[in-house]
């Protein structure tokens, strides 16, 4: 997509930077979109990427745009922030789909490769990437082939092939945890609950994850992938679709919740109210004030955590 669209579109260099005005249009924006005047939301938000040109302001133009049949200047804005150094997922999700819809296979397939690289459990990008290579002709991948073949030996290097303290080392060997791909089975709370297992140990092993592009508790993820995306099947009758893909970060959330949900990869509304109270109170430092806090802040869009039968 050219810049010339882009400059066209949100008014390159025709306002100064102003957050708090651009806020205001921002807000300005989502009551004309919940009243479903989508063109009067689509101005309000051009006027607040004009002035402040914040991801969470893009984000939500080039949705709306896709809405109202600006499919060019929509894809515009999503590769603009599929382009930063942490996109949101629902970005990549949106912009697979046009791709995949133009018959650009190989561009949706990265877009949801980048998703499912770090976020291997996430099911609704787990269920495209299937639906994408369903439309493909039959053909052997061999550079797939080969990426994949490189991921399973790389979960299978023993945890013994890097250098950690003499605790750390007892403590996995104590937990039977013998590869990284046993380490991307368990959760932080779990670590840290076993005895002489400590902070200083816990970013020992996460820095050494990192190093691969890997985290605590990735392959927990699918286990719980299915409820959730019944549950937010669910959620679509109680909140419009508009409000379950908005980011985590409108809530305006305390440092201490907002910490506890970038532990949970939770980034929208939606992925909010899949989660139990348990998980959330299962991280540390998370206690019955945050618990609290977020129940609020999902009240006021009426949703609640997910409760189990």
């Amino acid at each position: 997509m050219s810049q010339d669209i882009l400059d066209t579109m949100i008014g390159a260099g025709g306002a100064s930077a102003d957050p708090k005005e651009a806020e205001e249009h921002f807000q300005a924006a989502l009551t004309h979109e919940a009243s479903g005047d989508r063109e009067a939301a689509v101005a309000s938000l051009r006027q607040a990427v004009q002035l402040g040109r914040q991801p969470e302001h893009l984000f939500r133009l080039a949705y709306l745009l896709d809405l109202v049949g600006e499919e060019d200047e929509s894809v515009a804005l999503y590769e603009q922030l599929a382009g930063s150094d942490q996109p949101y997922i629902n970005v990549l999700l949106n912009l697979a789909v046009v791709y995949e819809d133009r018959g650009d296979v190989a561009r949706a397939e990265k877009c949801l490769k980048q998703i499912l690289d770090t976020n291997p459990g996430h099911e609704r990008a787990r269920l495209f990437w299937r639906d994408v290579q369903a439309s493909r002709d039959m053909y052997y991948d061999e550079e797939h082939a080969r990426d994949l073949a490189k991921h399973n030996a790389l979960l299978d290097t023993p945890v013994t092939d890097f250098e950690l303290s003499v605790r750390a080392r007892n403590c996995l060997k104590k937990m039977q945890i013998r590869t990284l791909g046993d380490l991307l089975k368990i959760s932080e709370a779990e670590l840290l609950s076993y005895k002489n297992f400590g902070e200083t140990s816990l970013v020992e092993i996460k820095m050494m994850l990192a190093s691969k592009g890997l985290r605590l508790g990735q392959g927990l993820e699918g286990q719980y992938s299915r409820a959730r995306k019944e549950i937010y099947e669910e959620l679509r009758g109680k909140a419009p679709e508009s409000v379950l893909n908005r980011p985590i970060s409108v809530l305006d959330l305390s440092v201490r919740a907002r910490k506890a949900i970038q532990l949970l990869n939770i980034q929208t509304i939606g992925d909010l109210a899949t989660r139990t109270e348990a998980e959330l109170m299962g991280v540390k430092n998370f206690g019955a004030t945050s618990l609290d806090e977020i129940r609020a802040k999902l009240g006021d869009y009426g949703l609640e955590l997910r409760t189990l039968e």
